[in-house]
Formats: C-alpha cells, sequence, structure tokens
C-alpha cells in the first residue's frame, strides 16, 4: 500500500513506544490501515517480543478476514528497535508504557527530543493527567491523549482527550486518525479518569465490594450487567482483562483526584498482592488457566 492509497487523515509515518499488549495492538490497527509503523522497546528481548506479538496478531487478522494484505507485505511496513532515533521521522508518535507517571514523563520527554517540531505525540495513558503530562514537556500544543482499548484492532473506539494546551489542528486532526482506523471518537477535555476510567472503574469497584460483602457470585454480577443492561463483558471479567494491577493503579489515582468513592476495595488489594492480575496471570475473579 503507497501513501496515495491511505485512508484519508491516515498518517502514514506512525511510531509507538512500548510493545507490550495496547502498543502492540496500536501497531496492528495502524498497519492494518496502511501506514509505516516503528515500534522502540526497552531491549532487544523486548523488541523481539514485540515484533512475534504484531506479526501474530496481523496473521489472524488476514486468516479472519479482516485484512486482504499479503502477511508479507504487512511485516515490511513494521520496523522494531530500541533506539529512539528511529522516531525521527514519525508524523505521529504514541506512548503505550505502564501507567506510572514518572516512567510516562521520562519516556515522553526522551521521544519529544527525538521528534520533528511538527510532528505529534501521544499518550494511550488510561487515567494520568494529559495537562499535567503535557506541561513536563517543551511543545504542549503538539501533545494530546489518545486512549485505545484492548483488544485495540476489535475495539471500535478511542478516547480523544484534549489538554487545555492542545492545538486545535492537532485536535483536528485526531478526529482524522480515529475515522481512518475505521473508530468512532469519544472526545473529552482533561479530567481524572477521563470518562470511560471514570465511569468504568466505578462500576468495577462496586462489583468487587458486592463480592467482597458476599452479595453474589462475580459470574452472576457480570451476567447482570450483560443480560441486565446489555453490557458486552461484565465489569469483573473485563476488569481481569484489562487486568487487577492496572485497575488498582487507576483506582488509585482517581481516589486521590476525586475521593473516598474511588477508594479501592480490600478483594482487589489483596489479590493483587497474590498475583492474581487477571488473564495475563490465569487467576483473577475468574479461572483463566
Amino acid at each position: 500500500m503507497t501513501d496515495s492509497t491511505l485512508p484519508a487523515g491516515l498518517p502514514a509515518r506512525v511510531g509507538v513506544l512500548g510493545g507490550g499488549r495496547m502498543g502492540a495492538g496500536i501497531a496492528h490497527a495502524f498497519l492494518l490501515n496502511g501506514s509505516h509503523v516503528v515500534v522502540v522497546e526497552r531491549d532487544e528481548a523486548s523488541a523481539e517480543a514485540a515484533r512475534e506479538r504484531v506479526e501474530s496478531a496481523a496473521a489472524k487478522s488476514i486468516e479472519r478476514g479482516a485484512s486482504d494484505a499479503n502477511l508479507d507485505e504487512m511485516a515490511s511496513r513494521l520496523q522494531v528497535g530500541v533506539d529512539h532515533a528511529a522516531f525521527a521521522d514519525r508524523q505521529l508518535v504514541i506512548e503505550a508504557v505502564p501507567e506510572d507517571w514518572d516512567l510516562k514523563v521520562a519516556a515522553l520527554r526522551g521521544v519529544e527530543e527525538r521528534l520533528a517540531a511538527d510532528a505529534f505525540l501521544a499518550s494511550n495513558t488510561s487515567s494520568l493527567s494529559v495537562d499535567g503530562l503535557a506541561a513536563e514537556l517543551a511543545r504542549p500544543a503538539n501533545f494530546l491523549g489518545l486512549h485505545f482499548f484492548n483488544p485495540v484492532p476489535a475495539s471500535t473506539l478511542i478516547e480523544v482527550v484534549l489538554g487545555k494546551r492542545t492545538g486545535p489542528e492537532l485536535a483536528d486532526a485526531a478526529r482524522g486518525w480515529v475515522a481512518a482506523l475505521g473508530k468512532t471518537a469519544v472526545v473529552v477535555n482533561d479530567a481524572p479518569g477521563f470518562a470511560s476510567s471514570r465511569l468504568g472503574v466505578a462500576i468495577a469497584l462496586e462489583a468487587m465490594r458486592m463480592v467482597e460483602e458476599g452479595v453474589a457470585s462475580a459470574e452472576d454480577i457480570d451476567n447482570a450487567m450483560v443480560l441486565g443492561y446489555k453490557h458486552p463483558t461484565g465489569p469483573l471479567r473485563t476488569t481481569d482483562i484489562v487486568g487487577l494491577d492496572v485497575r488498582l493503579g487507576i483506582a488509585e489515582y482517581l481516589h486521590s483526584t476525586l475521593g473516598d468513592r474511588f477508594a479501592p476495595p480490600r478483594i482487589l488489594r489483596d489479590k493483587v498482592a497474590r498475583g492474581e492480575l487477571g488473564r495475563k496471570t490465569g487467576q483473577g475473579f475468574f479461572d483463566w488457566s
């Protein structure tokens, strides 16, 4: 696929910092739609794992008929490495490192130093302040939040988070990127937890308290939301998919900014302490083994 046949509004050259589950998913989504993608990881072993993750997902998309691209052609548009210098010619770079403030700031600064002055930078943060992150950067007008949802290629939503200093040109461009990926943009102004995490975590925490209090089983609580409210997945199974450690981190941040209604329940802290992090460890509120 050449730049001239890219979907309108899609950047031809995209970078992703972090090749874990979310980063690989973001890279996969852009590859499926024709972008040339660079993924940068912290070391060679992580970079190779990221490559395998993205290429495996791409192969499955082709098998399902979600893309008519040739796997070799798609792989030719993927570059994976450990050097931030690979971001120098990118039009857009999306940071997808773990949800830790200091780590995010260091990662974003490191990327920004390599970018052209007119390139755009985004964070895939699910809860941290976009305005706070922007304040740590030299070009805050070129920065915003792009909150993707897992699994990225299958999800139809991207939350576009605008900071007070996000430039109007970037805000318009972001809507175009989302549309070009075949997804729907929900545009929100920066606030703790944005819209999706704030609502999703509020429901999940209450579901956890109900399990803790013996109101009902995790399965029955989830079924109540799936069958009664038409949620595609219940709040506890969703928590297992997202990761209990991730949900705990978001809840702690919302607790510190929005008050006690977001205080993490003991059952969540205990499960994380035991290493029961959900699907990725085989056990959370459900058995994934």
